[in-house]
């Protein structure tokens, strides 16, 4: 039987060395980390580099972090992929590395019609056991998911093996239009960074998959928001939004450039490397804007804390 997939589930990030090669050591840093902050488990997403990756590399990435995860809380896999073909194999490898549950988008190359999205997700569903997370990313990627298929879906496997990561803006409204579609059946994750983090807790939320580089500040909300104390939430959860303003401005790639700087700077990556090409870096003003507001975080966390 797989663990409850709760609380907050952070993202974890793909370090790569000056070669250009996963680098393993930083992997099992971040991961150590991010237990020793108090996350209650870690995946593979779309700031993981997926769709970077090789295919040898991809199926790495998740043996390796099946292995460093070692039973210790909830992991799970990305696998959507441009073919169901592809991602049952990606699913069948998270399976056998002791993944707790993999998470798919669509294939994002064609814009697919209706049912040829509902097969996707029916093939992948009965190829695996574990539970499978529908993930909609058309915030930033790929196509809006219809909430009637996230039904369909529910109804015809239940709510252990279908659990939902809507991301299509609004994601507030979308994120109660899901809950109340499915009469609050439906396990859903958000992963807006933390931006969003507020209102979706209070929409019903079951966890939530920030990326790694703002985690300390995203476990302190998540308990603040658990034991309603709206004067830490806030004070926690305005540094966190201009922080991930930051990285709204470029997308995918300003999320990457931003989360490769911080986890480097930390020590937790040997480098800041990410995959060409890519769209955006960091600029010296955006760097120094970015350590300016993580200073305000870090008082933040201090002043609730006390």
């Amino acid at each position: 039987m797989t663990k409850p997939i709760l609380g907050v589930l952070p993202i974890a990030h793909t370090p790569f060395l000056a070669d250009d090669s996963i680098d393993v050591i930083s992997l099992r840093r971040q991961i150590d980390w991010a237990y020793g902050l108090g996350a209650d488990g870690f995946g593979t997403g779309m700031v993981s580099e997926l769709l970077r990756l090789t295919y040898d590399e991809r199926i790495a990435l998740t043996e390796n972090l099946g292995e460093i995860n070692a039973g210790r809380g909830v992991y799970f896999a990305g696998v959507g992929a441009e073919s169901t073909k592809q991602a049952i194999q990606y699913a069948r490898c998270a399976e056998r590395a002791g993944a707790d549950a993999v998470m798919a988008i669509p294939p994002i190359s064609t814009r697919l019609p209706i049912p040829a999205v509902r097969d996707y997700f029916v093939a992948l569903a009965e190829a695996i056991s574990i539970p499978v997370i529908v993930q909609d990313a058309s915030g930033y990627v790929g196509q809006p998911i219809p909430i009637a298929i996230c039904v369909e879906l529910l109804q015809r496997f239940g709510r252990d093996k279908i659990l939902f990561k809507p991301e299509a803006s609004p994601i507030g409204p979308n994120l109660s239009a899901l809950r109340d579609a499915t009469a609050g059946e439906a396990r859903i994750y958000e992963g807006s960074g933390g931006v969003c983090l507020v209102d979706s807790f209070r929409r019903g939320i079951a966890g939530t998959m920030p990326g790694m580089e703002f985690l300390r500040g995203i476990v302190a909300l998540w308990k603040a928001l658990h034991r309603k104390d709206d004067a830490a939430i806030y004070r926690l959860y305005f540094p966190i939004c201009a922080l991930v303003s930051l990285q709204l401005q470029a997308g995918l790639d300003g999320f990457l450039a931003v989360e490769k700087y911080v986890l480097h700077k930390q020590g937790l990556f040997t480098t800041d490397h990410r995959r060409v090409p890519n769209a955006w870096s960091l600029d010296l003003e955006t760097r120094d804007e970015l350590d300016r507001l993580l200073s305000q975080l870090d008082e933040a966390i201090i002043q609730v804390s006390t």
